[in-house]
């Protein structure tokens, strides 16, 4: 199955009230497995930053400047999310910018059909603990070393991570042993491998003692005797 995890920065919190996109991050998986294949693009919103937003993305007027319009991007990134499950995290607030924007160009809105929330997902698997992207990553195990500020293309790959975490994936902190490599012996080696059985116990029955008894008592000067003897 292939979903789309994905993030977004914007100007503030509110477009209809003039807030806009200034950056959009997706990451691709397959059965859970992310695939290598992203989409990132950094959006020029058409009005100033705010100071606030500033300090959480450092994506400042003169570095969008130059960046595209949404509607110079939207071709690019409605081929690359097709029509597959998307993922974001508070995804009620990321679904509402993008199709803000997909509105503003005269696109469809993409349906809330799709739409996978983890924030809704991390509160009924752990009730009453800290669900940012950061305590989720912190949970586990994830690193966030490069994570000085949000940026939406990291994010959305840091959330993939923490998506597949929270629905059974791979437990990264256990550290299972499905994740080392199986080693297969080629023909060659099995032909030549020595089989060794285990040994094989006997005891004898009484009938079996008694022949032998009989048996020793009628040999001549047996070697045994002579030593005993000595």
């Amino acid at each position: 199955m292939r979903e789309i995890v994905f993030d977004t920065e914007t100007t503030g919190l509110s477009f209809s009230g003039g807030d806009r996109l200034v950056e959009i991050g997706c990451v691709e998986l397959h059965n859970r497995v992310m695939t290598g294949r992203t989409f990132h693009a950094y959006v020029n919103p058409g009005r100033p930053m705010p100071i606030e937003a500033f300090n959480v993305h450092g994506l400042s007027d003169r570095f969008l400047s130059d960046k595209p319009g949404f509607h110079e991007v939207v071709e690019e990134l409605l081929e690359f999310i097709g029509d597959s499950p998307m993922v974001a995290h508070n995804a009620g607030f990321d679904f509402g910018f993008l199709n803000g924007e997909l509105g503003q160009c005269g696109r469809p809105h993409v349906s809330l059909e799709r739409m996978v929330d983890t924030l809704g997902i991390a509160r009924v698997k752990h009730p009453g603990a800290k669900h940012t992207l950061d305590a989720l990553c912190s949970r586990y195990g994830i690193d966030l070393s490069q994570r000085a500020l949000h940026g939406a293309l990291l994010d959305a790959q840091l959330l993939a991570q923490v998506y597949v975490e929270l629905t059974g994936g791979r437990q990264i902190t256990l550290g299972l042993a499905v994740d080392a490599p199986v080693m297969r012996e080629t023909p060659a080696e099995a032909s030549t491998r020595v089989h060794v059985r285990p040994a094989r116990l006997f005891a004898a029955s009484d009938a079996e003692l008694a022949r032998h008894a009989a048996f020793l008592s009628g040999m001549e000067e047996p070697l045994w005797g002579n030593a005993a003897s000595g």
